[in-house]
């Protein structure tokens, strides 16, 4: 190739790629510098230059003038050496097109980052290209990739795992992620592991997050910001809790988010691969919330510890393992959405009977269900809400009182 031709070339490639031309020829010395150093097996380092012009290439030894620092050893001035080789042209050329794709590649990692590190927390659609045991290649738009990892996290502890346990995706499947990092490729910090060959975008299937976007999406309230999703508590795969409220008085969160027969909603289970989806009403008070995040156990009564945040609560012994829930995952999203420590009780383990602070249950429900339940009454006019043993009117709590009529 001649030096004009080269040139040329590299006139031509930093036009299309937009990237600045003086860059594109400062990187292709430096690139020629560390070649020709060990080619010509130089005692010194090396320099070259390439005319702007006629694109004819120098090549010069860096020997240093007098003597190196004494505290760093460095030469402080150097006198250039042309040791320009004949064939000049022919090496340049191979380094030209290994540089030019680094650069090329460089490029584009950074054009994706000042585009997309504006967008994260953002969803979008993409397509599955190819999956690895370690992650997946999602296809965002032409020319734009993004990773979905799901590392195993004991053998690699520094990886993500952004992957639900019940999702395994197939080429062209369409999904909805959730952009969580876009990689800087001028950053110091150390490079992920493979980072070169993998997309600078990383998005997510487990982030909180996605649920917020998909309901975005499908409940226009939420969307305009008359619903406002407080919090949400997610078990990504298995089960989900999300707290909303409503700026508006006469408006129900709940019935917003759920839709006509609950279309709104199925739609997000849907997205999700049939994760479980609970929705539930946010409340000021956090006996109220604290209840209403044990959804679908019905509640007693809930006895709030500010000081330390614990939050006690009773509920009827039949509602017991419902609200605990499988491997205790009910009980445990429910602390995670209201930020309280909970302890659950059953009405017969806790043994007193109710207060009038922090009740939860309604009198027309208790009027409703007394048929099985213990006769006593506090001073106070408070019914136990144990039930009663068979064929007596007591619960083994209040037995004492049979003998006593």
């Amino acid at each position: 190739m001649a030096n004009s031709e080269l040139i040329e070339a590299l006139q031509a490639l930093a036009h299309e790629r937009k990237i600045d031309e003086f860059y594109l020829i400062e990187r292709l010395e430096a690139s020629l510098a560390k070649s020709y150093q060990h080619i010509l097996d130089l005692e010194w380092d090396a320099r070259v230059t390439i005319d702007r012009q006629t694109g004819k290439i120098y090549v010069y030894e860096l020997v240093p003038v007098g003597e190196p620092d004494p505290e760093t050893g460095e030469y402080a001035e150097f006198t250039e050496r042309d040791v320009t080789p004949d064939d000049v042209s022919r090496i340049a050329a191979q380094n030209a097109k290994s540089v030019i794709s680094t650069i090329v590649r460089e490029a584009g990692r950074q054009s994706i980052y000042q585009e997309f590190s504006r967008r994260v927390g953002d969803l979008v659609t993409g397509t599955v290209l190819q999956g690895t045991p370690d992650f997946t290649i999602i296809k965002i738009r032409d020319g734009v990739e993004a990773e979905l990892p799901h590392y195993d996290l004991k053998r690699f502890p520094n990886e993500r795992n952004e992957r639900p346990n019940n999702e395994h995706y197939r080429h062209n499947q369409r999904l909805k992620v959730l952009i969580i990092d876009v990689r800087d490729p001028a950053s110091d910090l150390p490079k992920a592991r493979g980072d070169q060959a993998r997309p600078s975008i990383i998005v997510s299937r487990t982030h909180p997050d996605l649920i917020r976007r998909l309901f975005e999406i499908e409940v226009p309230e939420i969307y305009d910001g008359v619903v406002e999703i407080k919090s949400i508590a997610r078990e990504p795969g298995a089960r989900s809790k999300v707290a909303v409220a409503s700026r508006e008085r006469n408006l129900d969160p709940v019935g917003a988010c759920v839709g006509p027969k609950g279309s709104r909603v199925r739609m997000v289970v849907e997205e999700l691969r049939n994760e479980r989806v609970d929705v539930i009403q946010w409340n000021e008070d956090p006996a109220i919330y604290v209840a209403n995040a044990l959804s679908p156990a019905k509640v007693t009564k809930v006895i709030i510890d500010e000081e330390n945040n614990y939050a006690t609560v009773v509920v009827p012994d039949d509602q017991l393992s419902l609200a605990i829930g499988k491997e205790g995952q009910n009980a445990r999203l429910a602390a995670r959405l209201t930020g309280w420590h909970i302890d659950i009780k059953s009405a017969s383990f806790a043994g007193a009977p109710l207060r009038n602070e922090n009740i939860l249950i309604d009198e027309d429900e208790i009027e409703d269900d007394e048929e099985g339940l213990c006769a006593f009454e506090d001073e106070d006019g408070n019914r136990c809400r144990n039930h009663a043993r068979p064929n007596s009117r007591f619960c083994g709590i209040h037995a004492e009182m049979e003998d006593a009529l």
